[in-house]
């Protein structure tokens, strides 16, 4: 089953937030790969960020943060070409409805460039399904991914195995939202460090399903980016 068609019900059967001691059941090895990929992930340089064709907002959790992260960056790098904002969940407490007068009270002021998923989306799958299809039919040749660094792996994991699942192979970058990790998220109510654990489980569940990339995808791909796109990761912040 796709988290794109059904997998709705089988995320949210996985609460948000759970503790570090409910992890005990999963063999150490599985916890090692969920360690490897955080690490692999964030060792990306996020000062690539400011050099891509596109940045990507997964939005979610009442965390306007994310949003105004992009929309600061995106605002300050006129050769980014690209904003594609991800829609949520409808039936979070904390939903807002997408659309240019919302983000303009959050600083949008170019419009150029920016595409609103129009439908709900009420998991990461659906988001990182839409943002593959921008990809492809935009011709976006790299892509940073604006979300808050707890929920940044899975988010990074989702979006790569989507687009792999396109037979698309960009430039992938991470632009973790600089947030203090004891903030807390509007919707939860919980902190980043309450909500790790919980992004771990989903993707030890996600990883069972075919859901997001693997770690041997992960570093295949990494492998590929650090190679072909050192000129890219390296840039000297502007």
């Amino acid at each position: 089953m796709s988290p794109h068609i059904g997998g709705r019900s089988a995320a949210a059967s996985l609460p948000r937030v759970v503790q570090p001691a409910d992890l005990a059941g999963y063999p150490a090895v599985q916890l090692m790969d969920v360690a490897k990929l955080f690490m692999a992930i964030l060792a990306v340089p996020q000062s690539a960020a400011e050099h891509v064709d596109a940045l990507a907002v997964p939005t979610g959790q009442g965390e306007e943060w994310r949003l105004a992260h992009a929309i600061r960056r995106w605002e300050a790098t006129p050769t980014i070409n690209h904003l594609l904002v991800a829609n949520g969940n409808p039936a979070e407490e904390t939903y807002q409805q997408l659309s240019l007068p919302y983000l303009r009270r959050l600083g949008l002021r170019r419009v150029d460039g920016v595409q609103l998923q129009a439908e709900p989306a009420p998991n990461t799958g659906l988001q990182g399904a839409w943002i593959a299809r921008q990809v492809e039919a935009l011709g976006i040749t790299s892509v940073a991914l604006s979300v808050s660094a707890y929920h940044l792996p899975r988010v990074y994991l989702t979006v790569l195995k989507a687009l792999s699942n396109r037979g698309i192979r960009v430039p992938l970058i991470p632009d973790p939202v600089p947030v203090a990790p004891g903030t807390v998220a509007p919707e939860t109510q919980a902190t980043a460090y309450d909500l790790l654990p919980g992004e771990a489980e989903r993707i030890l569940t996600y990883l069972d399903k075919g859901w997001v990339a693997t770690v041997t995808e992960l570093q295949r791909y990494l492998d590929w980016l650090w190679s072909d796109h050192e000129a890219l990761l390296t840039r000297a912040p502007s």
